[in-house]
């Protein structure tokens, strides 16, 4: 019976399903939860509603923080019952240790922390975690997961990019630095300071409060600019490509594991028929 409990919890918490009415309505309620966290972060910041509905948001935090905890220790109760994290010790630190489990922690931890005789500036910080709650809704958005295969199944690629966008960066910061250095010496004071000119023109924002005067530079910022363009656009052909490739992948694995008769998915797949 308890082997069962803890495999029906395990169902419900980390394996939805569209077809289990509890699963679905877990779902629900914890992605609703959610998005009145996320804006009751936000809201609270508007002096016109922080102060008069005060009581209420601190009601809601505190409701939010009980629900995520037991929500947080089913998980990690229950998470034995996956073959991966097997092990009543060691299974339950590794399933701890995952991305989406440490989300679940950082997202009700500075409740906890302000309890703690710790510099109230910086438990107040903390308090920003609670946006992390948002990270939450990946577990339940199929897009989401997608977005997340996509970046790991490219992440060479966009390391890649990243590389060349810093080189790139420090290249055009360095030049325009020395271009512009004796007529701008308060604007372009150092290659570090040049970088802000960098990255405005690079990512094509272009701020207008930092920018060359000089003939060779207003050259040289005309080229980077142009780079700019090309360069930023690098990420984006890989992530499409990256999409593409999921899409197919997802569709594949569709029909492969769907009743050749009835049509339905087969046990195992994530909704299950027999």
């Amino acid at each position: 019976m308890y082997a069962k409990l803890k495999r029906r919890t395990f169902e419900i918490v980390e394996l939805p399903s569209s077809r289990d009415l509890p699963s679905r309505l877990f779902v629900i309620f914890i992605m609703t939860l959610i998005v009145f966290n996320v804006a009751a972060v936000m809201l609270e910041t508007v002096e016109e509603l922080g102060r008069p509905f005060a009581r209420f948001f601190s009601l809601l935090e505190g409701f939010s923080v009980t629900v995520f905890t037991v929500e947080y220790l089913l998980r990690l109760w229950s998470c034995t019952s996956d073959p991966r994290y097997a092990g009543a010790l060691r299974g339950r630190l590794r399933y701890a240790l995952s991305p989406l489990a440490l989300v679940d922690l950082m997202a009700v931890l500075p409740f906890y922390m302000e309890f703690l005789p710790v510099d109230l500036r910086f438990v107040r910080s903390l308090r920003l975690f609670r946006l992390l709650r948002i990270f939450k809704l990946a577990r339940y958005s199929a897009s989401l997961r997608t977005l997340d295969d996509v970046v790991r199944s490219k992440k060479e690629e966009l390391l890649v990019t990243v590389f060349v966008v810093v080189i790139m960066l420090i290249f055009a910061s360095s030049a325009m630095y020395y271009a512009e250095n004796e007529a701008q010496p308060d604007k372009f004071s150092s290659i570090p300071a040049s970088m802000w000119w960098g990255v405005a023109t690079l990512t094509t924002v272009g701020y207008g409060d930092v920018f060359p005067v000089t003939p060779f530079g207003k050259l040289l910022g005309a080229v980077i600019a142009v780079l700019g363009v090309g360069l930023f656009a690098l990420p984006t052909g890989i992530l499409a490509s990256g999409f593409t490739e999921e899409m197919r992948k997802q569709r594949v694995r569709r029909e492969t594991m769907r009743c050749p008769h009835c049509g339905l998915e087969i046990e195992g797949s994530g909704e299950g028929h027999a």
